[in-house]
């Protein structure tokens, strides 16, 4: 089907001497379908536990005062969209979806599910990973007649590496899925005889701080040849806990979590130990990548174990300190100077474990601030949005530090309620292009080349047989 030949996305697509590849689309799934499959593929369990895990909405059944009460935050209502019923349906019908891409000027997309991102936090072991097995298949049945223009992403739990080195097997190697969509901030209770009052769970990054270790999940990664996305939320967590306001719970949660995880695996010394892998954190934007990667890099210049040396209490000159209060203090603190000199140091790391390391960056063995750019700026991806200005930040090599341009990838987020008409998404992504705040060359990095370095840079057959491989061959081939 395709009734807008004439849209401003096919006019501008026609111009770009380029392909379009959307590595962050989504489906809607169509519950009765999906329940019949859930039920078929895995049994009641897997029905079970997809219904075990439903989304916050059910919080606006109950009353703000409540709400306010048991601190349940207000969720975003009215998800979908619904005025444009062909694109509503397009999202759900895998077949009207392949068939319109090209009113979208997109040549292929990473799509995403929307019900399934719940599947990897089910709490139930048996059945998070019952539900898991089954939403793939099920992924991988009613796309795999559209390989050419679409690939779903298959839903990875996370709760244990050996669950997740499972069912990348099984996706991967089984059902020939290409994207893993990994879960992140995994929930897990605090044991403890002494438990912080203010806590009963904490959120697990996965890089740094683990209940694990996920080195055998990323190595796996690598010997797949998948490269881990994340597509988390923070919403309800922290700060975003409004019970009255879901913008104010909504705004900046995708980045809040992606940013979570990006930090944890880069400190953690990821990227150092697994040169070859890429990970893309999804639907944040760039624009918090950008102050992580400026923020470590002035960090490690403050806090690198020479530097330390700065701060370190021991360092200081009581003497000289003392006289300078005496010489320039007010009455009372001169009176109070002597305290100066019993002053107790401040504590450490090494207060309670002598043998604790001072140096936060250890696991990345950074030897130079440039160091931080060869583990960051080409490991890591993020998914953009076409509506976000910001996004033209990632492009600025003289803002970004040491003249870095860092992976911005298009995301388009069709499907969803900030895409009110799939046709427009491409034309507002390329307004950057138009105000002057990218280039064209900068433009094709963000629809295409990005998207290459991040799905094929583990997998040189990530686009094999699709409508984009000889257009992607070359890029390969000339890197």
């Amino acid at each position: 089907m395709s009734n807008n030949r004439s849209s401003k996305a096919v006019q501008l697509r026609a111009r770009l001497n380029h392909p379009v590849i959307d590595s962050d689309g989504h489906w809607v799934e169509f519950g009765p379908q999906l329940n019949d499959y859930l039920k078929r593929i895995g049994g009641s369990k897997a029905l079970e536990g997809f219904r075990s895990r439903p989304t916050e909405v059910w919080h606006l059944t109950i009353p703000l005062e409540e709400r306010r009460a048991r601190r349940l935050d207000q969720p975003i209502w009215w998800g979908m969209p619904t005025r444009n019923t062909l694109d509503r349906a397009t999202a759900m019908l895998p077949k009207l979806l392949y068939q319109r891409l090209a009113d979208f000027g997109f040549d292929f997309v990473v799509l995403y599910p929307s019900a399934g991102l719940r599947a990897p936090f089910i709490p139930d072991a048996e059945l998070r990973q019952l539900t898991c097995r089954a939403f793939n298949t099920f992924s991988a049945e009613i796309f795999v007649e559209y390989k050419d223009r679409v690939t779903p992403a298959a839903v990875i739990p996370m709760h244990t590496p050996q669950e997740a080195i499972e069912e990348l097997e099984h996706a991967v190697g089984h059902l020939g899925l290409k994207v893993a969509m990994m879960a992140s901030l995994i929930r897990r209770p605090i044991r403890s005889n002494e438990p912080n009052p203010r806590y009963n769970e904490w959120l697990d990054m996965l890089g740094l701080d683990s209940e694990f270790d996920y080195g055998p999940v990323w190595k796996r990664c690598t010997e797949l040849g998948v490269t881990p996305s994340f597509h988390s939320v923070s919403k309800g967590v922290g700060t975003r806990v409004s019970p009255s306001n879901g913008v104010y719970n909504h705004i900046g949660h995708f980045g809040v979590a992606g940013e979570a995880v990006c930090k944890a695996l880069f400190l953690g010394g990821v990227t150092r130990r697994f040169p070859g892998l890429r990970f893309a954190f999804l639907e944040g934007g760039v624009g918090w990548a950008c102050m992580l990667y400026s923020d470590l890099i002035g960090h490690w210049k403050k806090r690198n174990p020479i530097a330390l040396a700065d701060i370190d209490p021991a360092n200081l000159d009581r003497e000289a300190l003392t006289r300078l209060f005496r010489q320039y203090g007010t009455k009372g603190a001169v009176e109070q100077v002597e305290h100066l000199r019993r002053e107790a140091a401040e504590p450490s790391p090494r207060t309670a474990d002598p043998d604790a390391s001072l140096d936060d960056f250890a696991a990345c063995r950074i030897e130079h601030p440039e160091d931080i750019r060869e583990l960051f700026v080409p490991r890591f991806y993020f998914g953009c949005e076409a509506d976000d200005p910001v996004n033209a930040w990632a492009f600025n090599r003289t803002a970004n530090p040491f003249g870095a341009r860092l992976g911005a990838v298009f995301g388009s987020d069709i499907g969803h309620f900030d895409v009110p008409d799939m046709t427009q998404v491409l034309p507002e992504a390329y307004e950057l292009v138009e105000d002057g705040l990218i280039s064209e060359d900068d433009f094709r990095d963000f629809v295409f080349v990005n998207p290459i370095k991040l799905w094929a840079s583990g997998n040189k057959h990530f686009f094999k047989g699709t409508a984009v491989e000889s257009d992607v061959t070359k890029v390969l081939t000339s890197q």
